[in-house]
């Protein structure tokens, strides 16, 4: 007699993105531990994707650098000293020596190898090699490192592993002027603080829970609390083909904020703003927080993923509502979801689990779940490829 796991293993998968959505059942549990299944994501989807550098803001002087690590992949982007981005992988072309440990950083407009101080201009050509002029043949611009693509969005770099993938333009059209429509100072915007948190989760996990309005009212306290600075009347959750937002209006009567009181009149336009671009990459703003920030599920296997918040203000001095969110953010809310994500990760191996049904209704009002039938859609088509029809 074959086990329930076993049973469960063998679900069929066979036409699953073709379902009604007001009908449709989720993903199997395996797609949020199975290591098959992640290696398919990992190549498929995650080597293939742009993924977010910084803000250009990070990049405002020759010699700045961010280094971005993707599974076993490390990429620099830098600005060199001609002023110019570029991105290139972080290895040396000698012995394999990765060159950069620090995340972010400025150098001279040099990279040196701590190894045997073969030098890189910052856009990862050769500059020097030690003896190399005793060498027979050889031709310093054999040894350029490889440059990885990069292009610019909604005043964010990214890089993309892929050389054939498809523009940012091409895969997100309206994603840039959405992000300037709610943060018509992009330009201005400068980093405060990045926090990276390993939570023992799938990505996709992580990722479900924060495209879905349902919890909201439902869960702990940090989420209720949430709430009542939203106005749920107005809150839309809007599909793309490759991108998503959801938004609503702020609760102009709040008079306070993550334990900060609000002074002075209101802007009729804040608001509660979230966008998505496939795959991990979320931009959002808290109402009365005065700064926009990221959140990047980075997927380090199967069930672990690191957790990238980012904070960006346009204020010449950060605003002190702006501090007590943030340390609410890390402190509160963010717990409070890391904890309801390590929870499911556990459940989805349950013998007793292997689909559930999203609640997913014909308004896609403002509790459906139609962002996230939508998100695993996406991943589904990423890994095996559309079904016929």
């Amino acid at each position: 007699m074959q086990s329930v796991e076993t049973l469960n293993q063998q679900t069929p998968v066979d036409g699953w993105d073709r379902q009604d959505p007001e009908e449709a059942f989720t993903l199997p549990s395996r797609y949020f531990f199975d290591e098959t299944l992640f290696k398919a994501e990992r190549d498929n989807i995650f080597m293939r994707a742009w993924h977010v550098a910084g803000h250009k803001s990070e990049f405002a002087e020759p010699g700045q650098y961010v280094v971005c690590d993707l599974f076993d992949q490390s990429i620099v982007v830098a600005k060199n000293m001609q002023g110019q981005i570029h991105a290139f992988h972080n290895v040396c072309q000698h012995r394999g020596n990765r060159l950069l440990e620090q995340r972010r950083g400025t150098t001279g407009g040099v990279v040196r190898c701590a190894y045997h101080s073969w030098c890189y201009e910052m856009d990862g050509s050769l500059r020097s090699a030690p003896r190399c002029e005793r060498m027979k043949n050889f031709e310093p611009q054999q040894f350029n490192i490889p440059k990885v693509r990069i292009e610019e969005l909604g005043g964010f770099i990214y890089f993309n592993l892929d050389p054939r993938a498809p523009s940012l333009a091409e895969l997100f059209p309206g994603a840039d002027e959405e992000m300037h429509r709610v943060f018509p100072d992009m330009g201005k915007m400068r980093l405060i603080e990045e926090q990276d948190v390993i939570v023992p989760a799938n990505w996709k996990v992580i990722m479900d829970n924060s495209i879905e309005g349902y919890h909201f009212k439902l869960s702990g306290p940090c989420h209720i609390d949430l709430a009542k600075l939203i106005d749920f009347k107005g809150y839309q959750l809007t599909k793309r083909d490759n991108w998503w937002t959801y938004i609503a209006p702020a609760n102009l009567e709040a008079e306070t904020a993550y334990g900060v009181g609000l002074k002075g009149e209101r802007n009729p336009q804040e608001c509660f703003f979230n966008i998505g671009l496939w795959p991990n990459n979320t931009f959002y703003t808290f109402p009365f927080s005065e700064f926009l920030g990221t959140f990047m599920m980075i997927p380090l296997d199967a069930e672990r993923s690191l957790l990238r918040f980012g904070y960006y203000t346009a204020n010449d001095q950060t605003a002190e509502v702006s501090k007590a969110c943030m340390q609410w953010m890390n402190e509160d809310l963010g717990p409070e979801d890391i904890a309801l994500n390590i929870s499911v990760q556990k459940g989805l191996h349950s013998l007793g689990y292997d689909q559930g049904r999203y609640m997913i209704d014909a308004q896609r009002s403002n509790e459906s779940e139609h962002l996230v039938h939508h998100f695993h859609r996406l991943v589904f088509q990423g890994i095996h490829g559309q079904s016929a029809s």
